[in-house]
């Protein structure tokens, strides 16, 4: 129906009679000739209607917004003066011979040069809104950064394969989607968090390097990087170790990043351990444009009467940092106070904070209600440690690490982006060295810190049973710019070992049997050293494309109540349905019912 995109056309085309399809993007009625700008996937090009054609420009008259066109036409240069520089087809246009109404529309829901739209209804036309140029380049690079990985693995060696959907639930973090079984009354299958167990069996089975871009399904809370069905690209190898996988892994993202967007990212990437980043940034993702750091300054302050910064520097489990903002004494009293709302969201309970007027006028040329509470000496050396200058601000943090770890670590980035302190554009990094499990209060137990098939380093395997607060894993995080782009690990691959760490956590051998069986007795029939990672696909395209959410970079994405408006799902399913399936629903307790 066509022999050029609309987006195509240019000078080269020139006296070319050309045919072309799309959608009318906007018509112009200017005296007499009729304007309409055609739009496909390439783009737009301009259209003259003039009364010479008489039936033509008849059927140009009833042309309305969204109506699906074919032009039969010449491509002639735009009359001087009346180029369009912001497009690409702006130096020409195509003097319209035959006009076809393929499919007539209705008023569409929203214009798609209309910004102002919300997401709800874009969502719900989202066959409109994915039209707009936006969405259009936004599915292109996705599809751009899939086909370079794809090219880099094959590339290298690994082998393209698919694991089941529907599987067995397993014990991986976050809620399973679970699937009823027709055949199997009252059991069920689960939608796979990720393919985790079957990568691994591919690696005992002799496969050595495998990949896949797979779905993957989590019901948990969602957010702008989350979605309850997501796409990894995910890898697992055999005979490598962490340091060959992360060197390759970065080669592919460097190589990726050069191709699509002509960007040069680091060579190598630098590589932190968990212990710097936290102490550092608060976060063991961080953001390297931002150069703000959190300073401890405990030690400082056990001595002083402010129970506020007394209490947590005597804590074991208590964390006092600083945060030093330059230039930060511009700041009024309203964006202090801002601020302090800001990191109550992370469970902080205040702000303290120190506005340095004058630095060699001692005391005296400070600002701040704490300072009567902190003896000179101690004021000395928090200036001191923290290089604070005239014109600064100092913030403070104090309450369990955790809690000012996340509280300083999100405010360190959100001053970057408010202050506009952030330097360079891309800062990759590898976090290494995480700890093996982290302690659950709640339960009262040892939790994986990223899963159970995670490897601890050889050198910490006593520490297991002496010592598991202190035993570091062989896992490693890819980070590029605060966000964790992929994580993997080396896998637990003796059998010994892996029930070794079930028992710790608290998993016994029945449960460990009935759960992963399946793995366990694999693991006996001369499973290979192996690891690998998964890398987001979402939200690598979303950072490339420079949108605020992966929803942005998805075709069909679901809002953050994990709905869809399009296609109203979830629903409801008849009675029937429910019969073959074994399914009773049970009604929900009746408003204001005890």
């Amino acid at each position: 129906m066509r022999t050029h995109y609309c987006g195509e056309l240019n000078t080269g085309h020139l006296d070319q009679e050309v045919t072309l399809v799309g959608w009318a993007h906007r018509r112009r009625d200017h005296g007499g000739v009729i304007f309409v700008d055609l739009r496909d996937r390439e783009g737009r090009v301009q259209v003259v209607f003039d009364p010479d054609t008489e039936q033509t420009f008849a059927t140009a008259e009833r042309v309305r917004s969204e109506f699906v066109l074919q032009v039969v036409g010449r491509v002639r240069r735009r009359p001087e003066g009346t180029e369009n520089p912001d497009l690409p087809t702006g130096e020409v246009e195509v003097l319209g011979k035959q006009l076809t109404i393929v499919n007539a529309a209705e008023t569409p829901p929203f214009h798609l040069d209309d910004d102002t739209v919300s997401e709800e209804h874009r969502l719900r036309y989202r066959y409109v809104d994915l039209r707009r140029p936006e969405m259009l380049d936004r599915i292109r690079l996705r599809s751009t950064v899939t086909r370079e990985l794809r090219y880099f693995l094959d590339n290298n060696g690994f082998l393209d394969i698919e694991t089941p959907i529907l599987t067995r639930a397993t014990p991986e973090g976050a809620r399973d989607y679970l699937v009823p079984s027709r055949t199997h009354p009252g059991e069920f299958f689960a939608l796979p968090q990720s393919p985790q167990l079957f990568k691994q069996l591919l690696m005992i089975g002799g496969m050595d390097r495998y990949y896949q871009i797979v779905r993957c399904f989590r019901d948990e809370d969602l957010r702008a990087d989350r979605q309850p069905e997501f796409t990894q690209l995910d890898i697992e190898t055999s005979f490598m170790d962490e340091n060959a996988i992360m060197t390759l892994m970065e080669s592919m993202i460097r190589g990726v990043f050069d191709k699509v967007l002509g960007v040069k990212l680091d060579d190598p990437f630098p590589r932190m351990t968990y212990q710097e980043a936290m102490q550092r940034f608060g976060s063991d993702r961080p953001d390297l444009r931002v150069p703000l750091e959190l300073v401890d300054v405990a030690d400082l302050m056990q001595g002083v009467e402010f129970k506020v910064f007394s209490g947590p520097a005597r804590d074991p489990d208590g964390r006092v940092a600083a945060l030093r903002l330059p230039a930060g004494g511009q700041l009024t009293r309203k964006e202090i106070d801002e601020y302090t709302g800001f990191v109550a969201i992370y469970g902080a309970k205040g702000l303290a904070y120190i506005k340095v007027n004058e630095l060699a006028k001692g005391r005296e040329g400070l600002q701040s209600p704490i300072l009567k509470f902190l003896p000179d000496e101690v004021i000395d050396a928090i200036m001191q440690r923290t290089g604070a200058e005239d014109g600064d601000l100092v913030f403070f943090g104090a309450d369990k690490a955790s809690v000012v770890n996340e509280a300083l670590g999100a405010l360190r980035v959100k001053l970057g982006e408010d202050r506009g302190v952030m330097v360079g554009e891309w800062k990759p990094l590898w976090v290494v060295d995480f700890p093996m499990f982290e302690w659950d209060d709640d339960n009262d137990r040892w939790m994986s810190l990223h899963h159970p098939f995670t490897s601890p380093k050889e050198e910490h395997l006593e520490l297991l049973d002496s010592d598991p607060g202190a035993c570091h894993s062989r896992a490693y995080d890819m980070v590029l710019n605060g966000t964790e782009l992929g994580g993997g690990s080396m896998r637990i691959f003796r059998s010994e070992i892996q029930r070794r760490v079930f028992e710790l956590l608290g998993i016994s051998d029945e449960e460990a049997e009935d759960k992963f069986g399946f793995l366990l007795t694999a693991l006996r029939y001369g499973c290979p050293p192996h690891g690998g990672l998964a890398f987001g696909l979402d939200r690598l395209v979303m950072l490339m494309s420079g949108a605020a959410s992966i929803r942005e970079v998805m075709a069909f994405p679901k809002t953050q109540t994990a709905s869809c408006l399009l296609t109203s799902a979830p629903s409801a399913v008849s009675d029937a349905q429910l019969a073959e399936l074994n399914i009773r629903l049970r009604k929900p307790p009746e408003k204001g019912g005890s």
